[in-house]
């Protein structure tokens, strides 16, 4: 293929995608838009109220970037691994194998596509926290630079979840067992510089960590670690994750019996 047929593929496949979660908005992009607003109201005013302030700011203001980066990563996450899997369930991924289509060609549109669910998502819920929160960003392009590469770095372990998966629930088993209590325990609710020095190290082993740190520095300009470190991390994940999901499609990984 050519690079206009290259570019064609790709466009077609990721429209695709998104046309697939948008033609069933009310199960894709409401339920997390009221999920997030119901931690706003608990969180935010019922026990924010009591908390104070974190880090100079108000306890509300302080766990918006962190309930804006939870939902751009499980849905990332949840509409590639479901996507994928379905056409795979349906054999309708061997028809793109075989096609002309280069492999990272079919990896990177069911990616976009799960990176345009996930930013689409986290929007809506920052119009949503605008109705609880009158916090304004920091650093713009760093706030939109890691939230691009966080969404596109879980819709990568996504396909890879997807390709591994021989059921389907064995799609709901990493975002249960795997990304939830990551993610609670990422500094999205509090900052680990109220954890003793042990447990605080044990957290920079979460990878969900930088990702959230780095999101609220580019809104409130704190962050529990250093931003330059955080990023290297972030384009590291996506470096290796990316690598071993077009190996995986490459050589027919989960999809050839």
């Amino acid at each position: 293929m050519n690079a206009t047929q290259t570019a064609i593929a790709l466009w077609t496949l990721v429209v695709k995608e998104i046309k697939r979660f948008t033609r069933i908005w009310p199960q894709t992009l409401l339920p997390p838009s009221i999920t997030m607003a119901m931690y706003f109201i608990i969180f935010g005013n019922l026990i924010g109220s009591r908390i104070g302030e974190m880090d100079g700011y108000t306890y509300m203001d302080f766990i918006v970037p962190g309930l804006i980066m939870m939902s751009v990563i499980t849905n990332s996450y949840s509409n590639v691994a479901s996507s994928f899997f379905s056409n795979k369930f349906q054999r309708s991924v061997e028809e793109m194998m075989v096609s002309p289509m280069p492999n990272w060609v079919i990896l990177a549109g069911f990616i976009m596509g799960g990176m345009a669910r996930g930013l689409g998502v986290g929007l809506i819920v920052t119009v949503v926290s605008l109705f609880f929160s009158q916090v304004e960003v920091a650093h713009p392009m760093l706030t939109l630079c890691v939230v691009v590469l966080t969404a596109a770095l879980f819709a990568t372990g996504g396909f890879i979840n997807a390709l591994l998966g021989k059921k389907f629930d064995d799609i709901s088993i990493v975002p249960t067992f795997v990304l939830t209590p990551l993610t609670y325990l990422g500094g999205v609710f509090y900052s680990i510089s109220l954890l003793p020095d042990f447990w605080q190290g044990v957290s920079m082993l979460n990878p969900i960590l930088y990702m959230v740190n780095v999101f609220r520095y580019g809104f409130l300009g704190v962050s529990d670690i250093p931003v330059g470190w955080a990023l290297a991390a972030i384009l590291g994940f996506i470096v290796v994750l990316f690598g071993i999901a077009l190996w995986m499609l490459e050589n027919g990984k989960g999809i050839r019996s």
